[in-house]
């Protein structure tokens, strides 16, 4: 069974790369399992278009981050350690704090963010 102690630092790590961007989106959770951040823009159903969201579940903590399922080109030169902590294709799970991971999806969230600032490439993925 994972610890509850590294899920906790987990979620808390993971949640420190999003929230650098929260005053400029909008904050739709913060809670001590669940942390969703959406962008200002709006799809066709008048919803919101998600940018990344922070998860803890029974079995590992998630990092969903929207710009890598919009532009999988943010996945090159990604490490394959943390290519290996992919489901899906914006999902990363972990089950304790890797520091050194995090801070490479730190980077690749900065990249997702300033794509997703690009009305140009928004109005693209959003047609």
């Amino acid at each position: 069974m994972p610890d509850k102690n590294d899920f906790e630092e987990t979620f808390r790590e993971l949640r420190k790369i999003l929230k650098s961007y929260e005053k400029k989106l909008i904050l739709v959770h913060d809670t001590d399992t669940n942390y969703y951040l959406d962008t200002h823009h709006l799809l066709k159903g008048k919803y919101r278009l998600c940018f990344g969201a922070v998860k803890s579940g029974k079995a590992y903590v998630s990092f969903n981050l929207m710009p890598i399922y919009a532009h999988a080109a943010l996945m090159e030169g990604m490490s394959p350690e943390l290519k290996r902590h992919m489901q899906g294709k914006a999902c990363f799970n972990f089950k304790k704090p890797d520091l050194k991971l995090f801070k490479e999806l730190a980077a690749v969230t900065k990249k997702g963010f300033a794509l997703f600032q690009d009305k140009k490439f928004l109005e693209t993925i959003t047609r």
